[in-house]
Order: C-alpha cells, then structure tokens, then sequence
C-alpha cells in the first residue's frame, strides 16, 4: 500500500520538482500540499497523510512551529523535515517539536524515499555524524540511573544504543540479527516501559536514566 505523504512547501520551484519526483515512485502518493504552516494546519487532518514532508523555512509560522502544532493534533503521522541547509539548531528544535527525522533538500531520490518510509515504519532518520551532538543536545548532563528506572532487556537497551547513533530500523536489526518489524515491536514494548511515544523521547529518557550511555 503506497504512504500518503503531505509537503509543505512555500518555493513553488521546489514543489514542483517535490510533486514530479513522488509522482515517480510507486511506494508513496501525494495527497495534499502547502505553502505555509497555517495552510498545512487547516488542510492536513482532511488529507489523512501518514507522512508530513515540513519545510523549515516557511513564511509566517516556523516549520518548527508548525511540526509542534502538527504533533499536539495528536494525528497519526509523522514529520519528516526537509531543510536547504545543515542548521544543526534548526534540525534539533524540529525534532524536539516532533520530528521523526530530517533530510537535506536536494538529496537523491532514493535516499528521500527510504527517509519516508523509515519514519512511516516508526524510525528516526539522523545523520549517523550528527547523532553524538544530537542526543547530547537533548540530554543535557546525563543523570545516575534511579532506583526506579524502568527494567530494559539487554536487547532492548541494545536496540536503543543502536538507534541512538543514528542507525535505521533495519539497520539496528541487523546488529540484533531481528528483522525490522520485530524490531519495531521491541520498540513498542520500550515506548510502553518508559511512557514514551517516539524514538527521541525514548533515547533521551534512557540517556537520561542511565540506562544507555553514548
């Protein structure tokens, strides 16, 4: 079944050019676009996408803005940022908004494809190079673990320490020698035990609770 993807995007040239390459590959369909954060507000609950593409650059309200208005809708999708530029702060507040992850505007066609159907599939998409300062954004100084941290298996802290450095799904479940539905449900079982919703959350509340260490 193809993803139904949204994108917001106020450069007509870079929408244009969005439409032809998603019109291309038979894993995702189109269902709605935007030319600003307000406009994505109003029109995405209706066009039901399971991934949003966001702009970071939009006129009035930020892309981060809109990702965190997105996400408090409590719909069922996720945020895949696209961005012109690698603006480390932009990225992390987009993610600390609700990203599930960000890619550079003008990457090739397969690499933005495999980026959406990560997210859809419950993955977070980081550049493995930025994963360290990533995470230590979030976490700030890394705290003891407490008495009364959640009880991870060994695989589950393995599967998150393998997220955390900015690994795929797939990825992290060919270290675990799991496939990546299997890894996705381990991922929920995590998600249950520390009271989380997301990837970030998760690896952060670990990091915080010195449960994994980077």
């Amino acid at each position: 079944m193809q993803i139904p993807v949204f994108a917001v995007e106020d450069n007509a040239p870079a929408m244009r050019a969005l439409r032809k390459l998603l019109a291309s590959r038979d894993e995702v369909r189109l269902v709605g676009a935007a030319a600003s954060g307000e406009e994505a507000l109003r029109l995405v609950p209706a066009a039901k996408p399971r991934v949003v593409l966001m702009d970071l650059e939009l006129p009035g309200a930020s892309g981060v803005a809109t990702t965190l208005a997105l996400k408090e809708l409590q719909l069922p999708l996720e945020v895949l940022v696209l961005t012109s530029f690698e603006d480390e702060q932009h990225v992390f507040d987009a993610m600390r908004a609700g990203a599930s992850g960000y890619v550079v505007k003008g990457v090739r066609a397969g690499k933005l494809i495999d980026a959406i159907l990560e997210v859809d599939a419950g993955g977070t998409v980081i550049e493995p190079r930025l994963a360290k300062r990533f995470w230590a954004y979030f976490k700030g100084v890394q705290e003891p673990k407490k008495p009364s941290a959640p009880n991870l298996t060994d695989l589950e802290r393995e599967i998150l320490f393998a997220i955390a450095r900015g690994l795929s799904n797939q990825e992290a479940g060919s270290i675990v020698q799991l496939d990546r539905r299997t890894v996705r449900t381990h991922l929920g079982h995590i998600y249950s035990k520390l009271g989380v919703r997301s990837h970030v959350e998760a690896v952060v509340k670990a990091l915080k609770l010195g449960l994994i260490e980077l």
